[in-house]
């Protein structure tokens, strides 16, 4: 027996590095969120009279529950590189697992929790989080990479703000949580979007035997990133104004000039680089549907936030997990051939969600069933190829 209990642990390692967990759970999430969502909203009757919105528990739990996680497995995975301490591993993992999974049954309505307890159970992820990645990050000195604890922070006064509008105490106080999260979200992007885009295109294209000279001009760096944090600030600051529109705009046009210089086109053999391309694509293209939508009205732009949700920060969460989890699980940095399929759902998701609309005002709920069906569909096939990545040990036989 004792023999047994060994050999089977040893096929299976959920909790030996920090991606593992995490970003197997966002992909559990993503599905199950919006299998709910769509249930709920074919059946209306079903969601309980005493619960939030269920407008508000779907877009809470998209950015607080399938985000959050997958924001958790890169950070718990990088924070070890950044600093050279030893990974993230074992009962810790489990205790920070099973916070994130308290929140989100919590979160749901149908278990009649206390609206205090909800937000108590909801709110502990990200300080915890936080209380475990900085205590590192300060004692190395890696002060270029404490602006994620910063954006945790925040992150955890938007949901704070959430949870004081669902109770009650805070005029407003959902809408001003997910929206000012969304924007965190979109700052989060830019920042690691910068870091790893170009390198990585870099080192793909010359696997690929492509010599490029991949830069990043610091004018456009700077530029972008100034322009994304005064997305934030106009928001908070001036929302549903023309001033967030104008904003937005110049975000999206800096973004897009960002993107050029990176040359993702000379990439398109490699899905695991395209992919980050495509996802900053998005960002770029939602940030410009935003401007559009406050200055113009257009109708084509009017669902400009699922061009961020579902084409920006999907795609860049599926582009980062996809790749990381071969990197850290000692594989060939070759994407799975159904992962380009994947990709490519999750964008015709995006389509269909932000274009279908103003084409077929009649179909609505179709368009929204079928936004929904690709989803799902895509991370079915996340899930399918990549838990075995994710339970099993490493290829090459290392720990972690």
């Amino acid at each position: 027996m004792a023999g047994k209990s060994i050999a089977a642990q040893a096929r299976f390692v959920p909790f030996a590095y920090g991606f593992r967990p995490f970003f197997l759970l966002a992909g559990i999430d993503a599905i199950a969120n919006i299998a709910v969502w769509l249930l709920v909203y074919l059946k209306p009757d079903l969601w309980p009279e005493r619960a939030i919105a269920a407008m508000h528990w779907h877009a809470h739990e998209m950015i607080f529950g399938f985000i959050a996680a997958a924001i958790a497995g890169f950070l718990l995975t990088a924070v070890p590189g950044w600093t050279g301490r030893s990974s993230y591993a074992g009962m810790p993992l489990v205790g920070l697992s099973a916070l994130w999974l308290c929140g989100r049954l919590a979160m749901f309505p149908f278990l009649f929790i206390p609206p205090w307890a909800v937000a108590v159970l909801d709110l502990a992820f990200f300080p915890v989080l936080v209380l475990t990645l900085a205590p590192p990050l300060i004692r190395a000195r890696k002060l270029k990479n404490l602006p994620f604890i910063v954006l945790l922070t925040a992150l955890f006064l938007a949901n704070l703000s959430f949870h004081l509008g669902a109770l009650g105490d805070f005029e407003m106080g959902e809408h001003i949580g997910l929206g000012v999260a969304a924007d965190i979200v979109c700052v989060l992007i830019v920042i690691v979007g910068g870091r790893i885009i170009p390198a990585f295109t870099k080192g793909g294209l010359a696997r690929l035997g492509v010599t490029a000279n991949v830069e990043s001009y610091p004018a456009v760096e700077y530029s972008a990133v100034v322009s994304i944090v005064a997305v934030l600030a106009v928001d908070l600051i001036a929302p549903l104004s023309q001033w967030n529109g104008a904003v937005a705009l110049a975000a999206g046009l800096l973004q897009a000039v960002r993107l050029a210089q990176w040359q993702g086109y000379r990439a398109w053999r490699d899905p695991l680089v395209w992919v980050l391309h495509l996802g900053y694509t998005w960002l770029a293209l939602g940030l410009l549907l935003k401007g559009v939508w406050f200055l113009f009205a257009a109708g084509f732009a009017e669902k400009w936030m699922h061009a961020l949700t579902i084409g920006a920060f999907a795609t860049m969460i599926l582009a980062v997990m996809t790749r990381a989890s071969l990197g850290h699980t000692g594989r060939a940095l070759i994407a799975p051939a159904p992962m380009a399929v994947t990709y490519g759902l999750v964008s015709a998701a995006a389509l269909v969600r932000v274009f279908a609309p103003a084409l077929f005002p009649d179909s609505y709920s179709g368009v929204v069933l079928a936004a929904g069906a690709l989803w799902i569909a895509a991370f079915a096939i996340y899930l399918w190829v990549y838990t075995p990545i994710l339970l099993r040990p490493r290829a090459d036989g290392r720990p972690g």
